[in-house]
């Protein structure tokens, strides 16, 4: 079995541990933090040192189990600057995961309960779907993108890189989202969402274009 190291003691990072305790795939060793947490335990998983400590060890596998896309990005680049490559980021699926065959799931990925993909998705590197996200048929997701619980997207739609759906919330068919940008809980999306923006309501309008900053740091 190989292990795994999952890099922040986060809330997902505890529902990954239990997903992956589940299935038997991985061991997972414990965790790094950079929030002193070093010599204590997270569900019965030790905090082994912080992200810096990631190159000692050479034969394990990592899953980056912070939130947002765009933490996320920074810390794969932060090991990246350690030596670690691409091919050694494990891809976490929970065994309620329907996955037809013809979808592609990139390395870092983390999919948890009852999250469905219908026909010909593509998921790229480091992004997080929790549980009961649903992906119709030819929807195209771009590196550390995330889903909170109950996303629902309708056919077609393309997602930018590191854009956050809020929980409930529904994207509409041949519909995009830019990168960075941010869709607020349960938001209807009917039209396209630029690079950056955050967009809230039904149907979703936007409220700050300037990205993350106030409001939209609360959706």
């Amino acid at each position: 079995m190989s292990e795994l190291l999952l890099i922040a003691a986060t809330g997902l990072a505890r529902e990954v541990l239990a997903t992956v305790r589940s299935s038997g795939r991985y061991d997972v060793v414990g965790f790094l933090d950079d929030d002193a947490m070093a010599g204590t335990d997270v569900d019965g998983a030790p905090v082994l040192g912080t992200i810096d400590d990631s190159a000692q060890y050479t034969h394990a596998f990592f899953l980056v189990c912070l939130d947002s896309g765009r933490p996320r990005e920074a810390v794969v680049e932060r090991l990246s600057a350690l030596g670690i490559g691409s091919n050694r980021y494990a891809t976490v699926l929970d065994m309620s995961v329907r996955m037809p065959e013809g979808c592609r799931i990139g390395r870092g990925s983390i999919l948890l309960q009852n999250v469905t993909l219908a026909a010909s998705v593509t998921l790229g590197s480091h992004v997080v779907a929790m549980p009961g996200v649903t992906f119709t048929h030819d929807d195209v997701v771009a590196d550390f993108a995330t889903f909170s619980a109950g996303t629902t997207l309708g056919g077609g739609v393309r997602i930018g890189r590191a854009a956050h759906l809020g929980m409930n919330s529904s994207v509409g068919e041949r519909t995009s989202i830019g990168s960075c940008a941010t869709v607020g809980m349960g938001a209807a999306v009917l039209s396209d969402v630029p690079d950056g923006e955050t967009w809230v309501g039904v149907p979703a309008h936007p409220v700050d274009r300037g990205g993350l900053d106030g409001a939209a740091a609360k959706l």
